[in-house]
């Protein structure tokens, strides 16, 4: 007897103090969802004690979607990170939106494969992106004030 692998999708809404996953198996039958507090590692953990290993975790993007990318992924978790205006187009199809309506959707936006996968940063290219932005913010202060200096000096000279 053949056992064939189940394969699992999770959806997260993810939201400031809680979130929710939703996770469904590959033939869209709900597996279990729940709302979780604000942690990656309650997610683990809430996955752990299901014991469900997804194939995808699906997030949308938005303030703080890079952090938790980075969480999950340094869990071990397969987070995959999707565009939110191409999900909000699909989840908006539901009569009533709410963190578990979102969660619930992007599962079946995972199981589907029909989603944008958003490139997160490394946090080496945020550091390089932060020292650039710091080094062009000083070089224009320095500008900024020898022109005001010549100008002082300019009014108060002859020359």
């Amino acid at each position: 007897m053949r056992r064939t692998t189940i394969k699992h999708f999770a959806g997260l809404g993810a939201y400031l103090k809680k979130m929710s996953i939703h996770v469904v198996d590959d033939a869209g039958g709900l597996v279990f969802r729940r709302s979780l507090p604000f942690c990656p590692l309650a997610v683990r953990d809430g996955l752990g004690e299901q014991e469900v290993a997804p194939h995808w975790i699906v997030h949308e993007s938005g303030q703080i979607s890079i952090w938790l990318q980075r969480q999950l992924e340094g869990l071990g978790l397969p987070a995959i990170c999707v565009d939110a205006r191409s999900a909000h187009r699909m989840l908006s199809a539901k009569p009533n939106t709410s963190d578990r309506s979102d969660a619930e959707g992007l599962a079946h936006l995972a199981r589907s494969g029909w989603f944008t996968a958003v490139h997160v940063r490394s946090v080496d290219a945020d550091r390089l992106r932060v020292i650039i932005g710091a080094r062009d913010h000083f070089m224009r202060l320095r500008m900024e004030i020898e022109a005001h200096m010549r100008g002082i000096l300019k009014t108060l000279t002859l020359a």
